[in-house]
């Protein structure tokens, strides 16, 4: 890598790359209702709505369907969001380099992060993103 590319990457920022397109949906929907809106909205994931403004965040995956739901062979219909999604997350914030992000995500075995600017969620950003964004 040259000497320019290496400048270029180290002045990116996770609002260079992050996704704005944020789906929500509440704790008490079903793992079903979770996959029917990853499956219209074209995610991955939804950020889960908090009860509180002072609660964790939240998050839903595919992965946490595959082995909290699929594999145990329970019901979507029957289990909720709050069942299996995963909180507290690791967020970053809209500011942070490009490269501590990605080191940040490898350290911490993460393959997304929701992006924070102080008050709200306004992005999220994923390994996809980042390897999009160079190739």
């Amino acid at each position: 890598m040259s000497t320019e590319q290496a400048r270029m990457i180290n002045s990116l920022k996770v609002s260079d790359m992050m996704n704005k397109n944020l789906v929500r949906i509440g704790r008490d929907a079903t793992v079903f209702e979770a996959v029917s809106l990853m499956r219209k909205e074209h995610v991955s994931c939804l950020l889960v709505d908090r009860l509180e403004h002072n609660d964790a965040w939240s998050i839903i995956v595919r992965k946490d369907i595959v082995n909290k739901v699929i594999e145990p062979g329970k019901d979507p219909d029957k289990v909720k969001v709050s069942e299996v999604m995963t909180s507290p997350l690791i967020m970053v914030s809209n500011g942070l380099s490009i490269t501590y992000c990605i080191k940040l995500m490898r350290t911490a075995g993460i393959r997304r992060a929701p992006v924070f600017d102080g008050e709200n969620v306004v992005g999220i950003i994923s390994n996809t993103d980042i390897l999009n964004a160079f190739c």
